[in-house]
Formats: structure tokens, sequence, C-alpha cells
């Protein structure tokens, strides 16, 4: 098993036992390979659930420029939906797992089709 396999396996883990779902494995691992090396950095494949400016990153970033979503308070109430869910005191809470979830959330799938 790869190391990319080894890491979405783990991330399908924190789904099923943080947020009570079955993953869609194969968006999952979409939006792990749209992530690219930074799955494989420490610091990158994670984000900070209190870090103001991490999470305005997540929702520039991620939110407005991969999903083409457009600013809105909706925006912020989801990512700090998803961190409460993930656990706030989590300390590993991946990137692709809460990229995954948001995606999900706002029903924006086929970006990774």
């Amino acid at each position: 098993m790869s190391k990319r396999d080894e890491l979405i396996e783990k991330y399908a883990a924190d789904i099923k036992e943080k947020f009570g779902q079955a993953p869609d494995m194969d968006l999952l691992t979409k939006v792990a390979v749209g992530l690219g090396p930074a799955i494989y950095n420490l610091d990158a494949s994670k984000v900070s659930g209190s870090d103001e400016k991490e999470l305005e990153t997540v929702k520039n970033n991620f939110l407005m420029k991969k999903l083409g979503l457009d600013e809105s308070a909706d925006l912020m109430n989801a990512i700090n939906s998803v961190i409460d869910q993930y656990g706030r005191s989590e300390k590993n809470k991946h990137r692709a797992v809460i990229y995954y979830m948001l995606a999900k959330h706002f029903g924006k799938e086929s970006v990774y089709n």
C-alpha cells in the first residue's frame, strides 16, 4: 500500500469516527490528490481550528477559489461547524477531511469530476 493510500485510509477512518458517515472513497481520493504534496507535510496536512488566519485561508483558497463559492457568512459558519464536529481539541484535524466535508456540505462534489 502506498503512503497516499495509507493516508486516505486514515482520512476515511476519521470521517467514520468523527462525523459518523461512510466516506465516498472516490471523492476522498480526489480531494487528497488535489492537495498534492501538502498531504505528506506534517504542518500543511493539518488545519488549526483556533488560528483565524488559517481558517480565512481555508475560506479564501478552498471555498472561494477551488469550489467557486461567493463570499458570505455561511462560509465561515460551515468551516466552524466542520471544525466543531471534528473536535476543537483534536490536534490532528486533517486538511483533506475538512475539505472533503466542506465539499459535501456545499454540494460541490462535481468540482472533483
